[in-house]
This record gives structure tokens, C-alpha cells and sequence, in this order.
């Protein structure tokens, strides 16, 4: 059992990348074992490192690299991001959270504080800081009053992944985006899309929502 948390730095500003190591490697309970900016070789290095937390900055979520965000998670099983940002911004805080980190952190954290983090994102804990809080209540809540998820595809044969598509075609997300959110890979996500508009008889993703809408058996009726 590992006694100290491993975590590899992905930041493109070298500047972030040294103050992190300085700051990290005067913690105990923290190994840093790997640090770099985003590129395509990159993966294979954090693959043959194995850690435990990726910490990466705000730009490891644009759709160019989360695609490499969503490999190393495949290859590398429990693996855990940290995600350090610059300002508090709620959305970025809540696209982070789609996007799966388990730990957020702001640029201004003491050297205790980003520490604190990766330990416990390391046990199996969520962290955010306290002035977000509350923005993931908020999106909680307003999920719990939305429209549910599409159960009534069922009478047309989907699955329940398949159900799960016909929800995030509805949001208009990217096969990309969805795989990210989903944890699956680009193509798993293609495939589902291309049984599910089968399925269904939309032509394309774009008109898949409006026909279900037409397809939808009517609310309540008289008893």
C-alpha cells in the first residue's frame, strides 16, 4: 500500500508546473512523479508513472485535451484528477465536475491546502472550496426539478445506455463530450449514437430529439 500520494503535474505554463513541485515537494504525504505540458507523447509518460492524481490546470478540460484526460483514465484504473484553476468561475467549477475531477483547487491555495487535496482525493473524497459549494447544490437541485432522462424510450427497444445517449444528443453534446462524461472511449460513444438513431429512424443526431418528442406516449390519461 502506497504510503504517499503519487500525482503527476499536466499544466502547459511551465511557471504553474515548478511552483507546484516546489510547493509539493516539501509535503511528506505527496510524491510528485511526473511533470509536463500536454502533448501527444505525453500519455505514454504518465502511463509507464502510473499515479495516483493527475493534477492538471484549467485548460485540461478544452475538448483537444480531454481526450487524453479520458485515455489515461482507461489505461490507468482508479486513476483520480485534481484540477487547479486560476479564479473561482462557477461554470468552469461545474464542467470540471461533469467532466469527472474529484478534486478542485484554486491557484491561490497554500501549499497545505493543494496537499490536503490530493490526500483526500487519493481516499476516495470529493474537494472543492467552500464558495463552490453551493453552485453544485444549486445545479443539484435544478437537475432534480428537470425533465427526467428519457425512461419512455424503452418501448422503443433502447437500452439503457442507449436511453442515456438519447438524453446527452438532447443536451447537443459532441461524441467527444460524451465520451468524456461517460468515461468511454470516442468510438464505444459512436457506436451507441449509430444503433441508437437506428433504433429510433432519425436520420441524423441533429433530429433524433425532435422525433422522440413526437414519439412520446401521452401523459397521464383518464382513468
Amino acid at each position: 500500500m502506497r504510503k504517499r500520494a503519487e500525482v503527476f503535474l499536466l499544466a502547459e505554463n511551465r511557471l504553474l508546473r515548478e511552483a507546484l513541485i516546489r510547493l509539493l515537494s516539501k509535503r511528506s504525504e505527496v510524491r510528485v512523479v511526473g511533470s509536463n505540458p500536454y502533448s501527444p507523447a505525453v500519455h505514454h509518460e504518465i502511463v509507464a508513472a502510473r499515479p495516483q492524481i493527475i493534477l492538471v490546470d484549467a485548460s485540461g478540460l478544452t475538448s483537444s485535451k480531454s481526450t487524453l484526460i479520458t485515455a489515461l483514465r482507461t489505461a490507468i484504473r482508479n486513476l483520480r484528477i485534481v484540477m487547479v484553476d486560476m479564479d473561482p468561475d462557477e461554470q468552469v467549477f461545474l464542467n470540471a465536475v461533469r467532466a469527472g475531477i474529484a478534486g478542485y483547487v484554486l491557484k491561490d491555495a497554500s501549499a497545505s491546502e493543494v496537499a490536503a487535496t490530493i490526500g483526500a482525493v487519493a481516499k476516495g473524497r470529493a474537494v472543492c472550496p467552500p464558495s463552490l459549494c453551493m453552485a453544485l447544490f444549486r445545479c443539484v437541485m435544478q437537475q432534480a426539478f428537470a425533465q427526467p432522462a428519457i425512461p419512455w424510450g424503452a418501448h422503443l427497444g433502447l437500452s439503457r445506455r442507449e436511453m442515456e445517449m438519447l438524453e446527452l444528443l438532447r443536451l447537443r453534446l459532441t461524441n467527444k463530450e460524451i465520451a468524456l462524461r461517460l468515461n468511454l472511449s470516442e468510438q464505444t460513444v459512436k457506436n451507441h449514437v449509430h444503433n441508437t438513431l437506428r433504433k429510433v429512424g432519425a436520420p441524423n443526431r441533429f433530429s433524433v430529439v425532435e422525433l422522440c418528442e413526437g414519439m412520446r406516449p401521452s401523459g397521464n390519461s383518464a382513468a
